[in-house]
């Protein structure tokens, strides 16, 4: 990322405007959109992302960073030590994420910077989010000398099913400055939801947790005409579907929602043939720890249950993935007093619900006080309850908000670091 036309930084120490920190976003925002649409054109797939990893390194070329690679993951982690004195005990360290990975996705957005990539895509908006954080570290490093503190920035791989930071952690990102941040960031854009430029979070409960379940009924094949002589898993699998559902509406209180999705049905080679084996595929997602347990030993006892009951047997796999994304009150309400100065009042909503995607910053989150905030990036003109949401082929995200989204990933670091900092 080339140079960026020079503002004047205040004196050593003293935490910059809210002014100071838009303008700086401002002149970078060139850079910043370029280098989303590089990311954006050559789109890579889970822990292995050797050419975003490229890019991202390009980008922090020159700066005064510490920077590691990882081992098991093609992660970037780039430390800035802040030169500025500090009255506080131990130097204050925040981490700020941005995840890099793109989806299995035909893209058919049309945009002249789309996808090189056959069956790759950037629906998710994670170029934008590598992006923002790159801009951002260039206004930190610029600002290194009124920083009291150490800033982690955490380019991680592998959001998209892969726990990226689960892997992350275990490879020490969380220890990276030389001890455990004191708080933590991250930014997500959406296509849809909300209106364009809108910051929305909520303290608490933010998204839900992500379980897999995997079902195999086992049963003994034969002739479609002669049922009779053969043990059918097809409609035992298609009892279980049916009965997941009922299960939901019946063993968990319709005020603290659970939902169970079956994504993958499948048995048998023609239409005359019963099949040995049928399978199903579901996502689960649970938004308290209670529900969450109580879906390991009910799905299960039911499954279990109704394949005996029919003769047949089943072999169930439940699988624990993301937990519940749960945000720090004080942390959301540094995002929401920053989003205001930065933007104005009107920039900042706070959610009612959480939503019922799932993240695995949530790790980050379980180990570290620190927030989420979710970033509108709908196209200009379009109504965002109409159009395309992430993960959609068609999902196109807005680069005016790119500076929005780098000034705020600064000033969180930045501000914080005062505070903590004593100044």
């Amino acid at each position: 990322m080339p140079a960026p036309p020079k503002t004047s930084p205040p004196p050593g120490g003293t935490l910059p405007t809210a002014a100071a920190i838009r303008a700086h976003a401002a002149d970078l925002s060139g850079e910043v959109t370029q280098l989303r649409h590089r990311l954006h054109q050559e789109p890579e797939i889970g822990l292995h992302l050797p050419r975003t990893q490229e890019k991202v390194l390009e980008a922090l070329d020159g700066l005064p960073y510490e920077v590691s690679i990882g081992k098991d993951t093609t992660s970037v982690t780039a430390v800035l030590r802040g030169t500025a004195p500090s009255s506080a005990s131990r130097k204050p360290v925040v981490l700020l994420r941005g995840d890099m990975d793109a989806l299995p996705v035909q893209e058919q957005t049309g945009a002249p910077y789309a996808s090189h990539i056959d069956g790759a895509m950037h629906a998710c908006g994670h170029d934008l989010h590598t992006a923002m954080l790159a801009g951002a570290a260039r206004i930190l490093a610029d600002r290194r000398d009124q920083l009291a503190g150490d800033v982690v920035l955490m380019f991680q791989p592998g959001e998209e099913g892969f726990d990226g930071a689960g892997v992350m952690i275990r490879e020490g990102v969380l220890e990276a400055a030389g001890r455990r941040p004191d708080a933590a960031y991250g930014i997500h854009v959406v296509s849809s939801l909300l209106p364009n430029g809108l910051f929305a979070s909520r303290p608490g409960t933010l998204m839900s947790a992500s379980d897999g379940l995997y079902v195999t009924v086992h049963g003994a094949g034969g002739h479609g005409s002669a049922p009779h002589r053969a043990k059918d898993p097809v409609t035992v699998a298609a009892e279980i579907v049916t009965s997941l559902q009922t299960m939901i509406t019946r063993q968990f209180d319709m005020f603290d929602p659970a939902v169970l999705t079956v994504g993958l049905l499948h048995a048998g080679t023609k239409r005359n043939v019963i099949p040995e084996s049928a399978r199903i595929e579901a996502t689960i997602r649970t938004f308290s720890e209670q529900n969450r347990e109580l879906m390991r030993t009910a799905i299960p006892r039911l499954v279990n249950g109704i394949a005996e009951a029919h003769g047949l047997h089943a072999t169930v796999e439940y699988e624990t993935e993301y937990p519940l994304t749960v945000t720090d009150a004080g942390e959301t309400s540094n995002i929401e007093k920053h989003v205001r100065d930065l933007f104005g009042d009107e920039r900042y909503t706070q959610m009612v619900n959480p939503l019922s995607g799932s993240e695995d910053f949530s790790r980050v989150l379980a180990a570290v006080p620190g927030s989420f905030v979710f970033l509108s990036a709908v196209q200009p003109g379009v109504d965002p309850a109409g159009t395309a949401f992430n993960h959609s082929p068609y999902a196109a995200f807005d680069d005016s908000i790119l500076a929005d989204g780098t000034a705020l990933y600064a000033q969180l670091a930045m501000a914080r670091i005062a505070e903590l900092a004593g100044a």
